[in-house]
């Protein structure tokens, strides 16, 4: 089977935060001491929701990490980086791969997604089939 029949055959898995929580922005001039309380809300949340989330471990994933934005005007969703790097560092805390390096996460494509109410980020995340 070819890699990418494995891909589009795999279960995707969704880590979604939840909506209406503090993001970090890569444009923000942000105080060090807050910075780093919202990134581990961050990363505390997106740990949570994948543990909820049951699920398991992979030794090798590919993340769409989606905005939501509370509204349709334009943005860079490339600029919430910060945010989607401590929500990838939960879904390592939780077990779902065993680091954020490259042998683990193959691949990550930033998009953005529908709005919704509240501001809210969201990984897809698919297996990575290694052929054998």
């Amino acid at each position: 089977m070819d890699t990418a029949t494995a891909d589009t055959e795999a279960t995707t898995y969704v880590v979604a935060l939840p909506a209406g929580m503090k993001l970090l922005n890569a444009n923000d001039r942000v105080h060090w001491r807050t910075r780093a309380r919202i990134t581990k809300a961050l990363r505390e949340a997106a740990a949570k929701s994948a543990r909820d989330a049951h699920i398991p471990p992979m030794e090798q994933i590919r993340i769409q990490a989606v905005l939501h934005p509370h509204d349709k005007r334009r943005r860079d969703p490339h600029n919430w980086y910060p945010s989607y790097k401590a929500a990838i560092d939960g879904i390592v805390d939780a077990g779902v791969i065993p680091d954020d390096d490259g042998k683990h996460l193959i691949s990550i494509e930033v998009v953005l997604g529908a709005p919704v109410r509240h501001t809210q980020i969201a990984l897809r995340i698919t297996p990575f089939g290694v052929e054998s």
